[in-house]
């Protein structure tokens, strides 16, 4: 490898989140429809050959760490426990996606490593022992492996087939608040979310959902179960609900995930840019991003 592998770790986005239960583990069930975000949204991570090392840059480098407690190197040990004689090497992660922000961009940047480890050493991307490392290495790991639409199921690790979803133009709105998982979680009460379905989601419905359209009718009727406890933890993620719902051409908005990062969906990249325009020039020190959800390119 003469020149370093590189992937891209795109932001992993909650369309719907429901949680099903408190496990007796402290864990908890949950059903999730996940889509990411285009590669313009997300982190990079490269990887050159020798000894096992992680360096972090970018403008979210001090939130992320380059310790052992970082997911790049949790999830290479991960693997390296499980492929014998595995070649090592060094990391370099341009970390671009705000941390703790409810867009799975450390579980992102431990499946990028996962790929550029078996691309480095001959795996087969179906290889077994990539899902086992990454389920090792945390619950979001698994789906973002192979980041395309997908059904979530248990603490995340139980994965539906890939889902042939319509793109959703997005915008992508963070505070600069970080929350954390575990927090909101613990504040979570069976049966806060009154409007949540009482049925579990059925695939073959979602996989009926072949346009826009039929996609946002079906959002609609979702939930994100976290949205109320953790608005109690960050009182800004309400601000900035309220101020995606108030923008022309909004016709969903809600929180990815944990938070405190929320999506509003649009009718077509031009709408989305011009809000993001609009935000951004209003709230100067929130993260804004448009993308396209759906399969990562």
């Amino acid at each position: 490898m003469p020149n370093p592998l590189v992937e891209n770790a795109p932001a992993k986005v909650n369309l719907t989140l429901r949680v099903l239960g408190r496990r007796s583990d402290g864990y908890h069930d949950i059903e999730s429809l996940v889509a990411f975000a285009d590669g313009s949204v997300g982190d990079r991570l490269s990887f050159a050959r020798g000894e096992l090392a992680l360096t972090v840059r970018g403008p979210n480098a001090a939130a992320a760490g380059e310790g052992a407690d970082n997911l790049v190197l949790k999830a290479a040990r991960a693997l390296a426990a499980r492929v014998p004689d595995i070649t090592m090497g060094t990391f370099d992660l341009d970390k671009r996606l705000p941390v703790a922000a409810g867009l799975g961009g450390g579980s992102a940047d431990a499946a990028a490593a996962l790929r550029l480890l078996a691309r480095a050493n001959g795996l087969n991307r179906d290889d077994p022992r990539l899902y086992e490392a990454a389920r090792a290495t945390g619950a979001d790991v698994p789906v973002c492996l192979d980041p395309r639409p997908r059904l979530m199921h248990g603490i995340g690790e139980l994965l539906s087939a890939p889902l042939a979803l319509p793109p959703l133009s997005a915008l992508l709105v963070n505070p600069g608040v970080a929350v954390a998982t575990k927090a909101v979680f613990a504040g979570w009460k069976p049966g806060a979310a009154a409007t949540a379905p009482a049925a579990p989601t059925d695939f073959a419905t979602v996989a009926k959902l072949t346009n826009a359209r039929e996609l946002l009718e079906f959002l609609a009727a979702q939930t994100n179960d976290l949205e109320g406890p953790a608005m109690v933890l960050a009182p800004a993620i309400a601000e900035v609900l309220a101020a995606l719902r108030g923008l022309a051409g909004c016709r969903l908005a809600r929180m990815s995930g944990s938070g405190a990062t929320c999506f509003a969906l649009f009718a077509d990249t031009a709408e989305t840019q011009a809000a993001a325009k609009l935000l951004g020039d209003r709230y100067p020190r929130w993260w804004v991003r448009a993308s396209v959800l759906g399969e990562a390119d």
